[in-house]
């Protein structure tokens, strides 16, 4: 039986072309499963925050008629309808849910605070932090990495399209080896592009680890907090 980490509060970050699969939108079958091994977390003591990008519905850098920060402020908004979207999925699962934004959104969701983030988790809700750090030109990376530091998280979670951290892309080198444990100062050394560059120092700075693995393997999130863990885990 494989034995469960040592770690008790995570941040899991998730794409949101990983919530909608081969198209838009969304993909129920992919959620649904990740609300299972959530669960499966929860059951075990485990407290999960989820940060969730915005990439299936906008990726405003790709627009170059709008501006930086219209286009960035759209994209807070994408994320905000996701963690709305998922959070239904996981209370169909049995999962209580809440949704923390950094500015307000009427009754769509509460504003964060430390303070409302810790009260939720000793509830056992999943907390979803939506909305960014709701400034432009931070990315869901850096959002994620703030949102950890801010909570004592032991540790983020990146749930990617690929399964670890590699020396080069794997999808252009068929050669890239890929890094077992790797440390974060050389991931900012080598720009290896983990996570973005304000959130990897954010990380080197305050001793944040990351494991990083590929969301498409069965159980990923689950193996990625017990002894199966197969992807990169990047120390501090």
């Amino acid at each position: 039986m494989a034995e469960y980490t040592r770690y008790k509060r995570v941040i899991l970050k998730l794409s949101g072309e990983a919530l909608a699969g081969e198209n838009r939108g969304y993909n129920d079958e992919i959620i649904d499963d990740i609300a299972k091994q959530v669960k499966t977390l929860l059951d075990k003591g485990m407290e999960i925050g989820i940060v969730i990008g915005g990439g299936n519905y906008w990726r405003g850098r790709s627009s170059e008629n709008i501006d930086r920060t219209k286009a960035d402020q759209i994209g807070m908004l994408a994320t905000i309808m996701n963690c709305i979207y998922v959070s239904e999925i996981f209370r169909s699962n049995g999962i209580m849910t809440n949704i923390l934004t950094p500015f307000e959104c009427g009754s769509f969701t509460k504003l964060f605070s430390k303070d409302r983030a810790n009260k939720y988790f000793s509830k056992g809700m999943v907390v979803f932090f939506a909305g960014g750090t709701g400034h432009p030109y931070f990315s869901t990376d850096t959002g994620v990495a703030l949102r950890a530091i801010e909570l004592d998280a032991d540790a983020i979670l990146l749930a990617k399209a690929v399964d670890g951290v590699y020396d080069s892309d794997p999808k252009v080198n068929p050669n890239a080896r890929k890094y077992d444990k790797i440390s974060i100062e050389e991931v900012v050394a080598k720009k290896l592009g983990v996570i973005d560059m304000t959130a990897s120092v954010m990380c080197m700075e305050n001793k944040m680890p990351l494991l990083i693995f590929g969301l498409n393997k069965k159980n990923s999130i689950v193996d990625a907090l017990t002894s199966e863990f197969a992807g990169t885990e990047v120390t501090v």
